[in-house]
C-alpha cells in the first residue's frame, strides 16, 4: 500500500523502491530525510501551481539530488550536482526509463543550486527545486499549512538540520573547492575555512590571456 505524508502519495512503484533502498543505504538521516522532505515539499508546491508532474521522476530527484554529497558517489574534480545528476541518470535509464527522462532528472538535480533557471523548465525540474528551496531555505514556509508541515516534519524529522546540512555540504566539497566557483557553494566552504579564498570574476577577466 502507497505511503501518503501531507496528501502526498509517494510512489510505490518498483523504480521507486529501489532508489529509496539506494539512497537510504549510502545515506546519514540527516541527507535522507532531507531528501524525502525535498519531494514532499515540492509535490506539495507543485500541485498548488497546477503542474502535471511525474511524481515517480520527482521521487528520484529528490532522492539523488545531494547524491553528490557522499562518499559512494562523490567525484574528485566535478560539482556534487553533476555527480547526483549522472547517478540519477545512470538509475533512470537502467530502470527503463526513456532518454528524456533520465535528461528531465538530470537537469533537475544538476540545476538545483542554481535560482531561477529550474523554473522555467519543466514541471519534475520546477517541482525538485521549490523542495530544495523549501527545506534548506525555507523559502515559501508561508505556502504549506500547518498540518502539512506538521506532517511532513514527523515522518521527516529534521533535528539540528541548519548545522548538520551545512557540515554536509563542507564535508562533500571541501576536497574539491574550484567546483564551487559560480554558486552559492562556496560560501559554506568560506564558513567553514577561513583560509578559503574564492575566485573573482573581474579578476579572471581582467587577468586572462587576452591582451584588451
Amino acid at each position: 500500500m502507497a505511503e501518503v505524508i501531507a496528501g502526498v502519495v509517494v510512489p510505490d512503484t518498483e523504480l521507486a523502491r529501489a532508489a529509496t533502498e539506494l539512497v537510504r543505504e549510502v545515506t546519514d538521516d540527516t541527507l535522507f530525510h532531507h531528501s524525502r522532505r525535498v519531494f514532499l515539499w515540492g509535490a506539495l508546491k507543485a500541485a498548488q501551481r497546477g503542474l502535471d508532474v511525474d511524481l515517480e521522476l520527482a521521487y528520484v530527484g529528490g532522492l539523488f539530488h545531494d547524491l553528490g554529497l557522499t562518499e559512494s558517489y562523490a567525484s574528485k574534480d566535478a560539482r556534487f550536482e553533476i555527480d547526483g545528476a549522472e547517478a540519477a541518470r545512470t538509475f533512470l535509464l537502467e530502470h527503463g526509463r526513456s532518454e528524456e527522462d533520465a535528461r528531465t532528472v538530470w537537469l533537475a538535480i544538476a540545476l538545483h543550486t542554481t535560482p531561477e533557471v529550474p523554473m522555467h523548465l519543466s514541471p519534475e525540474v520546477v517541482a525538485v527545486a521549490l523542495g530544495v528551496k523549501t527545506d534548506v531555505l525555507g523559502i515559501g514556509l508561508d505556502e504549506l499549512t500547518e498540518q502539512q508541515r506538521a506532517e511532513v516534519v514527523a515522518a521527516h524529522p529534521r533535528p539540528d538540520f541548519k548545522n548538520r546540512i551545512l557540515k554536509a555540504f563542507y564535508d562533500g566539497m571541501a576536497h574539491r573547492p574550484d567546483t564551487t566557483y559560480g554558486t552559492m557553494n562556496d560560501d559554506v566552504l568560506a564558513h567553514f575555512d577561513k583560509s578559503f579564498r574564492r575566485k573573482d570574476f573581474v579578476d579572471i577577466i581582467t587577468n586572462s590571456a587576452w591582451t584588451e
